[in-house]
């Protein structure tokens, strides 16, 4: 009974290693999810990420989320490999009046602009680096004071093919 109340559990060396191993390719499928190849906008498969990953020498830190070393990951693999986060599409509706005044502080938010339409009121469809989101979420609500909307068109933007590229 006593070491059931006090004691820790003892996990054995080829457990952590398995669950490490499992960690590591939660991380690796997470940024094979998230990113693509800049010049071909296709996605990596998870087996190219985990060489990629090997090849940095990355090691599992088994205390911190797999989507925040994901995120590190992804930071580190700029350095040696073509890879950034996938663009997200967006579409957003903004009254007139605040269209024109907010359109100048989204721009720069913006990536590439896909659509846009001006008549009673601004309706544009765009790509963002996935980072911005919360920004151009937050400029929006405040801006327009909830009158405007936003709306997720896809979380990531990736010339489909019929396969994935290695």
């Amino acid at each position: 009974v006593q070491i059931l109340s006090k004691g820790e559990l003892q996990v054995s060396d080829k457990e952590r290693h398995t669950q490490l191993e499992q960690m590591f390719r939660d991380i690796a499928t997470i940024v094979a999810d998230k990113c693509v190849n800049p010049e071909t906008k296709r996605p990596y498969t998870v087996i190219l990420i985990e060489r990629a990953m090997k090849d940095i020498h990355y090691s599992v830190k088994p205390n911190k989320s797999t989507k925040q070393q994901a995120l590190e990951v992804i930071r580190q693999l700029k350095e040696t490999m073509q890879i950034e986060r996938a663009h997200m599409r967006l579409r957003f509706i903004l009254p007139a009046k605040e269209g024109k005044k907010l359109k100048e502080k989204l721009k720069p938010l913006i990536k590439v602009i896909e659509s846009e339409d001006f008549q009673d009121q601004l309706e544009m469809v765009c790509l963002i680096d996935p980072g911005c989101f919360r920004e151009i979420d937050e400029l929006i609500r405040s801006e327009t004071k909830g009158k405007g909307s936003l709306e997720v068109l896809s979380l990531k933007d990736v010339e489909e093919g019929d396969e994935k590229l290695e």
